[in-house]
This record gives structure tokens, sequence and C-alpha cells, in this order.
């Protein structure tokens, strides 16, 4: 698309303290363009930055008050009036004098007296380079606007398909409700809590925090690979059904590893997914799976979802229990310290604890929540009493 010609009947400021040259440059421009007569610097200043802001400024430098050369300097300072292009008509023919002129911005520089026909030439040719300039910076700013829409919405549909995936996992599990909107903003407290903590500043900038928020819902993505007769239990597993649940940290990495390789390109929020999913249930000492990590061989991000996991699942209530008081899921944790989870972890989840709390609260299951999950429960006995 070719760039608009704006010059016709564009609009001249035209600033000299002579009202002699006032006259004489009107009458020399009025046939083509508008023009906007200013006697001193502060009265063009003022018409520059108002509503109708001319396309040009032709500038003279001697003058009382504010000279030219001031009035170029904050023209170009303040952002309403930085690209109207200024011309320079004045009687100082020195070249420091027309080099300070360009320096401090303007287009171009004239001499006096002036050539009717030189003057007209330069308005009309820095008119149209303004019109292709304004055209250009406003068919960029266009498509800044349109990149960061659809990345927007790239980002807002990439959201919501990881939370419906999470959600078709949490569906077939008794424990559901709001459970991976808390440990979301669990892991979130943490990591901002973390932040600063020499063994962590690294890794935990902002980039990575909105990492973790938004891979946390897929920590157990793998219960979809469950059998029903197993996840839906309502009770404790006997040890050969436990062996089957542990398998849904493999489960759910592997089923993120095939969603990246169907992509045909590694993403940086698939690969925190990954780390969370197979090794949120490893713990501090190696006791944990499905591989017996320990320390800080296991992922930060895996690390930071083992607490947020644990105080969940010991707070929320079930269909076979109460949840437990905040206090007394606090004591455990600060129990497995150390033990089950990092150590340094648990010292950031206590000193916000209340935070957690605040948390759970704003985010709690309701009793339709309570209601979905009996009703499961009720399907899969029947669904289990052949079998009994």
């Amino acid at each position: 698309m070719d760039a608009p010609d704006f010059t016709e009947r564009a609009t001249i400021l035209v600033v000299d303290d002579t009202p002699d040259n006032l006259a004489v440059l009107s009458s020399l421009l009025k046939d083509d363009y508008r023009v906007k007569a200013a006697s001193n610097g502060e009265k063009a200043l003022r018409i520059a930055a108002s509503d109708n802001p001319p396309d040009l400024i032709l500038l003279d430098i001697m003058m009382p008050g504010l000279d030219g050369y001031e009035v170029c300097q904050r023209l170009k300072a303040d952002l309403r009036t930085v690209h109207i292009p200024v011309i320079f008509l004045t009687a100082k023919v020195e070249i420091d004098a027309e080099k300070k002129g360009l320096e401090l911005g303007a287009v171009d520089y004239i001499a006096k007296p002036i050539s009717p026909p030189i003057v007209l030439a330069r308005v009309k040719t820095h008119l149209k380079l303004k019109a292709a300039a304004d055209f250009l910076r406003d068919k960029n700013d266009f498509l800044e606007a349109e990149v960061a829409k659809r990345t927007g919405e790239v980002m807002a549909i990439q959201d919501v398909t990881i939370l419906a995936m999470a959600s078709l996992a949490e569906t077939r599990d008794l424990e559901t409700g709001n459970h991976i909107r808390r440990t979301q903003f669990y892991v979130k407290a943490l990591a901002t809590r973390l932040r600063s903590h020499p063994r962590f500043a690294v890794q935990l900038d902002d980039g990575a925090i909105d990492m973790l928020f938004k891979s946390a819902p897929l920590h157990d993505i793998g219960k979809v690979g469950i059998p029903d007769r197993i996840l839906l239990k309502p009770g404790r597993f006997v040890p050969e059904e436990f062996e089957v649940m542990k398998t849904h940290t493999t489960l759910g990495r592997e089923a993120i590893e095939h969603a990246e390789q169907s992509l045909g390109t590694k993403v940086e929020f698939l690969t925190t997914a990954k780390e969370i999913a197979h090794s949120h249930q490893e713990k501090w000492d190696g006791s944990g799976y499905p591989l017996g990590l320990a320390g800080d061989a296991i992922p930060l991000s895996a690390r930071l979802m083992a607490v947020a996991d644990v105080y969940d699942a010991l707070i929320s209530r079930r269909v076979y229990k109460e949840g437990m008081p905040h206090e007394a899921a606090v004591a455990i944790i600060a129990e497995g310290r150390g033990q089950h989870f990092d150590p340094d972890i648990v010292d950031a989840f206590l000193d916000i604890q209340e935070e957690f709390r605040a948390i759970a609260l704003k985010h709690v299951d309701s009793d339709a929540d309570l209601g979905r999950k009996k009703a499961l429960m009720s399907v899969a006995g029947t669904a289990q009493s052949p079998q009994a």
C-alpha cells in the first residue's frame, strides 16, 4: 500500500517575532496550506501541543524570550510534538548555527533572506516525508496491537486448554473441586516468596513463575490412565493397587511428551509440566516415586508442587474424610522438613502459611462438589460390585 499524501491543505505554523516576516510567509503559504502564526516561542509551544497541532513548523531562531533553539528542544522533548518536523528560517548562516539546529532535531535549515521557491519546495518535501513516517508509524502501531491481541488470544486458548485437560483428569478423581486452582496459587505464592532466596533466585524469575502457574494444573494429568476400580476406590489402596496408582506420574509425563511431539517443537511450559507431573511425588530423602530422586535432583517445580499438593490434600474434605484444620496440616508439613520436603521450601511455606489459608478459603470446594463426588463413588461401587 502506498503512503497517503497529506500535503494538500496541511497546517503550517510560522514562528517569527517580526510581523513583516510573518506576513510574507503567510502570504507565500496560504494558497496551498492552512497557516497559523506565532510571534514568540511560548505561543508556538501552546499551538504545537494543542488538540489541532500543525503538520510542520517554520521556526525563527533569534527571538526574545525563548529562542528558536530552545523551542525546538522543547518540541522534541514532548511526546505530543516530537514528530512535528521543524525547519529553521534564520539570518544566522554560520555552519555551527546550522549544525546546532540539526542536532536539536530540526529537519532542515533555510537562510534568510528566503527564496520563495526554495521554501515551498522544502515544505512540500518534508510534508511528504512526514506523511510517509506517520503512515509507517500508524501501521507499526496497528501491527503491534494486532500481535499483542493475537498473542493474548493464543495464551488464553492455551490456558483454557490446560485447565480443560486438567479438569478432565480431575473429574475422574473423587479428590476434585477446586484442587487444581488452589495448587496453582499455592505454587505461585511459594515461588514468589523464594525468588530472592540465594538457592532459587536464578531459577525463579517472572517468566519461570508464570510457567509454574501455567503448568501446575497438569500435575495429575496421568490419572486419566488409572482404572476406575482403583482411582475411584473410596478408601485406602492395597499394595497392588497403590503400585498401579503410582504409575500416574509416568503416565502424565508420557502424555505431555506425546503432546509435545505432536507439536514438533519444545514448549517451555510443557517442559515444566513434565517435571511437575513426573516428580511431584518424589521426596527430599529419596523415599518417593517414581524414580526415588533425592534432594536437588528433584526438579524445583516438583518440590514446590509437593508442598502445595500435600497441604491441599490434608485440608480438603473428601467423601470418606473431613478436612484437617489448617494448623494440623501446617504441623505435618513442618514435620516433613528435610524428609518429605525441601527444607527451604518448608521454611517459605511456614512464613506464608496465612496466604495458603486465604487461598484455600477463596477457592473452597462447595457442597455441590462433594455431592458430585459421592455420586461418582456410588457409580464406581456399582460398577465394581460384580467383581467383589
